[in-house]
């Protein structure tokens, strides 16, 4: 079982991150390759999504925000940060300081969850995933624990 690590907290929602506006701060951020070199779970939202017409890219997004929310406090109790991108590419910082890479475009969605747990190979999960499957993965991947602890711990988001 992983060692907990307490992340800071952060109460934002994940929903304004998929649709920030373009050329925004978040927007620049976001489509920046990010590096990962802990356990993460990155939630990602490719631009490719954008094709989607409004109505269902609100709906798909809501429900990709709504899930993570559910799983978020699990997550924390168990050092993992939830990491949000809309870049199609990860990198995953090995233990001898090289950088692999993870492209997302091209996938069956747009939009799902990229687990890492550097040293291991990574989970990609397209689309959105209900709580309860989402944390079937989560469990199965990085041998979760979800019994309460005596922290109570708000995930943080990095941006």
């Amino acid at each position: 079982m992983r060692r907990a690590t307490a992340h800071p907290a952060d109460t934002s929602s994940l929903t304004f991150l998929w649709h920030a506006p373009h050329d925004s701060i978040h927007d620049r951020l976001l489509l920046s390759p990010r590096v990962v070199t802990e356990p993460s779970v990155v939630v990602f939202w490719l631009r490719s999504g954008d094709s989607l017409n409004r109505d269902s890219a609100l709906s798909v997004s809501r429900d990709l925000d709504f899930y993570t929310e559910q799983v978020a406090q699990t997550l924390a109790r168990n050092g993992i940060a939830l990491v949000p991108t809309n870049a199609d590419t990860v990198y995953v910082e090995q233990s001898d300081h090289t950088r692999r890479a993870i492209v997302l475009s091209g996938l069956d969605y747009p939009y799902g969850y990229l687990l890492i747990d550097p040293g291991t190979p990574e989970r990609i999960l397209t689309g959105v995933y209900n709580d309860d499957d989402l944390r079937d993965e989560l469990n199965a991947y990085f041998d979760l624990t979800d019994e309460p602890d005596s922290t109570h711990v708000t995930p943080r988001v990095i941006t």
